[in-house]
């Protein structure tokens, strides 16, 4: 057991979970604590002790599945008692007995069964709600459809699919319904119907997972726990690439960004209230040390009082920065009481200031959708040209930019090959406090193709690879 703990921690660090060591050696008291038997009493015990945040909750739980997937001795055991147990319930002719071979050939071909014969099974095991046959049934109809093969590398995932294929889930729910229907006496009325619908089909999420856990059990067996894990491990919300994100990850990426901006910004308040010490204040230290007979127990310190900076963020929204661009804006609007002022533009070959979406507005998702459909930001044809746009910026805000602000570039640099007007960067870096540029692409594809990161680079404090949250958070930690 220890070792499969073990191999479960590494596998949760590799995800990037932060798990201690402390929290490791906490997990594996926990153990002690819970029968090994009850698969759920395990998982949350040790999701108490080593998962800490909501978001990683699904990369917890795959791991879970892969390395505690092994069936326990008492759920083996009880394939027989459970066929016999259904037998007795079915009392039809005959029944008992394939009943019986459905519940102890968990492995084999599963050729001792019809697919007929099979159907009819989960048909009845679904209509009495017996769990024990469900599983056992279950085991079976991967034996027959899933057609795996030892080291094949093929998915979970296609295999669960031939197997749902085969036993046609829905006509299985149309059947079940049916007979709800002829049991009722004809008709059930529209609650019934409902309460009825919802049940079987609770029963059918049901055999769905018992499949999925035994092909996972398969697969954990023919490759190992570690090899099926790395395989299905997924990025973390925070590690998702925005220019890469599927229309999931980017749900999870807004699920994530919420609890981020009030950690980020509790993290920035506190990071002004305990900046580090000044000089000593003499006269301070002097005036409290009266009440110690003139011994300075206290000394006082002159605390620095940092202003708060001016931000000004200049986002490219075309193609697949988009993203990147409305998760930068959300984040540092999110935090702008951080700041004395925000100030937002975007552009693809022509600028616009989209400050005014955001004013009065609560959900920043309503300013980005605003942003997306009103702002004027093509010039000619809507494709980038960072030249025209920045030197449109320079024109009519250059001179509102002052010694406390900070200019955020936010931008792959692509630039189809127009002029980049790089002495527009190079104007704001003498008028600014600081000039930032965060680039979602990665650092190896910096001025290739038709990227000019490097006339503009030149111009700044500091250019940033900020493909992520976790990449952006750090960023924004950084610039208050």
């Amino acid at each position: 057991m220890l070792d499969v703990l073990t191999g479960f921690v590494g596998e949760l660090r590799a995800a990037g979970l932060p798990v201690s060591m402390t929290e490791a050696v906490d997990a594996a008291e926990a153990v002690h604590h819970v029968p090994l038997e009850d698969r759920q009493a395990l998982k949350y015990a040790l999701a108490s002790t080593l998962v800490k945040s909501s978001a990683h909750w699904k990369a917890f739980e795959t791991a879970f599945e892969v390395y505690f997937s092994v069936r326990t001795p008492q759920s083996a055991s009880g394939q027989g008692q459970s066929a016999e147990g259904d037998g007795e319930e079915q009392g039809e002719e005959g029944q008992q007995g394939t009943e019986e071979g459905a519940g102890s050939g968990g492995g084999g071909g599963g050729d001792t069964l019809s697919a007929e014969e099979l159907a009819e099974m989960l048909f009845r095991a679904l209509l009495s709600a017996n769990d024990a046959q469900l599983s056992a049934l279950a085991r079976r109809a991967v034996s027959r459809y899933a057609g795996m093969e030892p080291g094949r590398p093929v998915g979970g995932t296609y295999y669960l699919y031939r197997t749902l294929r085969n036993l046609d889930l829905d006509g299985m729910l149309r059947r079940l319904m049916a007979r709800a229907r002829q049991d009722a006496g004809g008709e059930l009325t529209p609650l019934e119907e409902r309460l009825a619908r919802d049940e079987f089909q609770s029963r059918l999420d049901r055999l769905r997972r018992e499949l999925e856990d035994e092909i996972r059990r398969r697969l954990v067996a023919d490759r190992g726990a570690e090899a099926l894990a790395r395989s299905l491990r997924k990025p973390l919300p925070e590690d998702i690439d925005f220019m890469h994100a599927t229309r999931q990850e980017l749900a999870d990426l807004r699920r994530a960004i919420h609890p981020l901006t009030r950690k980020l910004a509790v993290r920035l308040a506190r990071k002004r209230r305990h900046g580090r010490r000044g000089p000593l204040d003499f006269r301070s230290t002097v005036r409290h040390s009266l009440s110690t007979g003139g011994v300075p127990v206290d000394p006082k310190f002159r605390y620095p009082r940092p202003a708060k900076p001016d931000i000004f963020v200049v986002a490219d929204i075309s193609g697949s920065v988009a993203s990147f661009a409305r998760f930068t804006l959300h984040l540092v609007y999110a935090i702008s009481s951080q700041f004395s002022k925000v100030r937002a533009f975007v552009f693809i070959d022509g600028i616009d200031e989209v400050t005014r979406f955001f004013e009065g507005v609560e959900d920043v998702t309503e300013a980005l959708h605003r942003i997306n459909t009103e702002a004027d930001v093509v010039w000619v044809d809507g494709h980038s040209d960072y030249g025209h746009a920045f030197t449109v910026f320079w024109e009519r805000w250059g001179e509102e930019i002052t010694p406390r602000t900070s200019v955020l570039l936010l931008g792959d640099a692509r630039n189809n090959y127009h002029a980049s007007q790089s002495w527009v960067v190079q104007e704001m870096r003498h008028r600014a406090r600081h000039v930032y540029w965060l680039n979602p692409e990665p650092h190896a594809y910096w001025g290739t193709g038709d990227s000019i990161l490097g006339e503009y680079a030149v111009h700044c404090d500091a250019v940033f690879e900020c493909r992520n949250l976790r990449q952006l958070e750090h960023f924004v930690s950084e610039l208050a």
